[in-house]
């Protein structure tokens, strides 16, 4: 009888580790099935050259926060054409809008009006660490060029961002343009990818196994053409807050890394343990990747409220989670969100800060995988 107690603790720390209950079925969080809208191009006008001289801001805020987005109307139809409508900038300074149509196929449900079915001050110090610091330098080669960390990438503007295609590039809106014009630097705008940097030249395909890497470097690629919604322009949309806080880089080349695919963001009560996770550059911890995990505390249709600790240059970092995927039977994480930035708001009268991230809806799925596979019919399942 005295080894029971021991075996006992032995079966709950088992059962820990493979976050299972020792009394009950594994369950698993699955993704979910989403009938998703198409939203498709209809025209496509040019536009002057813009000036490139807004200054870069590597976070956002809005006094808007859960209570006052939850209270804001529905846009109506036209209203959602338009905010999901979008800016294309292109490497020669060139730039175009393109207004686009929702529609809903003969065997989808619900409405396209404004953000279809789904989910439901004063100046201050930015605070973005909540008590006990706890982010994580990712270090080594081993894990920064392995899945899922190799997925993230520094903008030149400041920012960082995701792989989420073999050209394509996910990050936040305000990286590249501030609600009125483009930031500068962004006609020349760069994404890095950190790689070993050998000692004396050594490395490379053909060097010899015993080279070991000195530190990490970033190698810069090229960005052909951007995305942004016109729902972040001023002047087009609201401006309660970061909804629209997106945009999507082609590169001028592949980047030959393993991506990860974006997703139709859960409801918050069904993401695994309430948790999401992402990695930034965060500008206090220079040429470090700084990964991250936390609850989520509240949420709107658009936006996630959470305090994950960040800094200044994390923003655009994809937020994603980890679940099981029933149809190929196995484990996939997605990003569900894309992280804006700090945000101090009203709660009940009382002021308290939070960091956002906008939520992938089923509409903004529908039109971030447009902009990278061109065709609906491969944006169907999200």
């Amino acid at each position: 009888m005295a080894g029971i107690p021991g075996l006992l603790i032995l079966l709950v720390l088992l059962c820990v580790s493979l976050q299972v209950s020792p009394y009950s079925v594994p369950w698993k969080p699955t993704w979910p099935a989403y009938r998703l809208p198409v939203v498709l191009p209809q025209s496509t006008l040019n536009l002057a050259k813009p000036h490139f001289d807004a200054k870069a801001k590597l976070e956002v805020s809005s006094p808007c926060g859960p209570q006052c987005h939850k209270g804001t109307p529905l846009p109506t139809y036209e209203e959602a054409k338009q905010y999901l409508s979008y800016e294309t900038l292109y490497a020669n300074g060139s730039r175009t809008e393109t207004q686009v149509g929702i529609y809903v196929l003969r065997d989808g449900e619900g409405s396209t009006r404004g953000r279809d079915s789904g989910a439901t001050g004063k100046s201050r110090r930015k605070r973005q660490i909540y008590g006990y610091d706890g982010r994580f330098s990712i270090f080594g080669k081993d894990f920064l060029l392995n899945y899922p960390f190799s997925t993230s990438v520094k903008l030149s503007t400041g920012c960082t961002g995701t792989l989420v295609a073999e050209k394509h590039v996910l990050t936040a809106a305000h990286c590249i343009h501030d609600g009125k014009t483009y930031v500068k630097g962004t006609q020349k705008l760069r994404v890095g990818f950190l790689k070993p940097k050998y000692k004396d030249g050594a490395g490379g395909a053909n060097s010899s196994s015993s080279a070991t890497p000195d530190k990490m470097k970033f190698q810069w690629i090229r960005v052909k053409r951007t995305h942004v919604p016109k729902g972040w322009i001023k002047g087009n949309a609201n401006d309660i807050g970061m909804d629209y806080d997106y945009a999507l880089l082609e590169l001028k080349k592949p980047h030959k890394r393993k991506f990860m695919k974006i997703g139709v963001s859960p409801p918050a009560k069904q993401l695994p343990g309430g948790r999401i996770h992402f990695s930034g550059y965060d500008n206090d911890r220079p040429g470090n990747l700084v990964y991250r995990f936390c609850d989520v505390k509240d949420e709107t249709y658009d936006l996630l409220y959470q305090q994950c600790d960040a800094q200044p240059g994390a923003s655009g970092s994809g937020v994603y989670v980890r679940m099981w995927k029933r149809p190929q039977q196995k484990w996939e994480r997605k990003i569900i969100g894309i992280f804006s930035g700090h945000q101090w708001v009203d709660m009940n009268g009382s002021p308290q800060d939070f960091n956002v991230a906008v939520r992938i809806t089923p509409l903004k799925y529908a039109q971030i995988c447009y902009w990278i596979k061109g065709n609906y019919l491969d944006c169907r399942e999200g």
